[in-house]
């Protein structure tokens, strides 16, 4: 008889959802992180432009200046924060060997 009760395989699906759940509110912290440091950057480069009266082309540079350097470190702290999240799940699903009834090799 099956004494399991059909439960068998939740262990790795509760898992594998875990490592979904980390994956999601991983991307959704650098997104956010990322979205909050290219606001900054923007407001203090471009904020002056904004805030005193400069001439059009001071005005554009200054925004033009700002808009790039958000983006740019947007891009570095989404891709930052990805890598080293990835690299610290790294050995994740190390934990079982890669062939059932077989020993790790690593143990």
């Amino acid at each position: 008889m099956d004494n399991h009760g059909g439960h068998i395989g939740q262990g790795r699906a509760r898992d594998s959802q875990a490592r979904r759940d980390a994956v999601t509110v991983e991307i959704g912290y650098a997104l956010c992180s990322a979205l909050f440091l290219a606001a900054v950057v923007f407001g203090v480069v471009a904020g002056p432009a904004l805030v005193f009266a400069l001439s059009d082309a001071v005005q554009g540079t200054l925004v033009a200046s700002g808009a790039t350097l958000g983006a740019i470190l947007f891009t570095v702290r989404v891709v930052s924060v990805l890598n080293r999240f990835a690299r610290d799940n790294a050995d994740a699903g190390g934990d079982q060997p890669s062939q059932p009834g077989r020993t790790n090799p690593d143990s």
